[in-house]
């Protein structure tokens, strides 16, 4: 048995090899230790061994099993990766209406990259009736918090008009703060929607784009 936070502790430092060299089968060990005693990190964390096969032979059946017993006790990572394999259909039979009930249990909690997620299943209509204002709601709750992809997706539906009208500012903003933020593909789109617009709106949107930033993503333009 043993104290099952201290051993999902040492498993976290021999995966970062912290304190230890690293050793993924040791960290296997650990926090195999802990998850049999039903600690919900060391769960999870056994879940991402299986799934990155780090220590293990990679297993995405047995990382959704992990992963299961983990968002069950309510670890929000656990629940956010479940949606995703169950999205991908990896270690699972592809269900997007089981992914779109994990990512909306943790986007209604204000989970961003959920959020975001959850808004590509209303884009895409998977899982769910095909929604593109429903898509900018999630898209604009997950932006507002700073989420690079998120940014990205909303200066799509900007650029054509999806579920919003059609907006090259708002567009040319959404896809500033996205690259600023890291969204790849963000400044190739932002360029090509500048190619389309006169210097002053250029200069208004991304006047908007410094106010939105500075204001914590609270006063975008809208």
């Amino acid at each position: 048995q043993g104290d099952s936070a201290a051993q999902y502790n040492l498993g976290l430092m021999y995966n970062n090899g912290k304190g230890v060299l690293q050793d993924y089968a040791e960290a296997v060990k650990w926090y195999r230790l802990a998850a049999d005693q039903g600690e919900a990190k060391a769960q999870r964390s056994l879940g991402n061994m299986y799934y990155n096969g780090r220590g293990v032979l990679q297993d995405y059946a047995e990382a959704v099993r992990w992963y299961r017993l983990a968002a069950d006790q309510g670890d929000a990572d656990a629940q956010l990766n479940l949606g995703f394999l169950y999205e991908k259909g990896q270690g699972v039979r592809q269900d997007h209406a089981e992914a779109v009930k994990w990512y909306r249990l943790l986007a209604e909690q204000g989970a961003a990259t959920a959020q975001s997620n959850l808004g590509n299943m209303y884009r895409d209509g998977k899982g769910i009736l095909q929604d593109y204002a429903e898509a900018v709601k999630w898209y604009r709750l997950s932006a507002e918090q700073g989420y690079a992809d998120a940014q990205r997706s909303l200066g799509i539906m900007y650029e054509y008009g999806r579920g919003l009208p059609q907006n090259n500012i708002m567009a040319h903003m959404w896809y500033n703060l996205g690259s600023a933020n890291g969204a790849e593909n963000a400044g190739e789109w932002r360029d090509e929607r500048a190619g389309l617009m006169t210097a002053a709106d250029i200069a208004k949107a991304q006047a908007l784009a410094l106010e939105c930033q500075n204001s914590g993503y609270k006063n975008c333009g809208d």
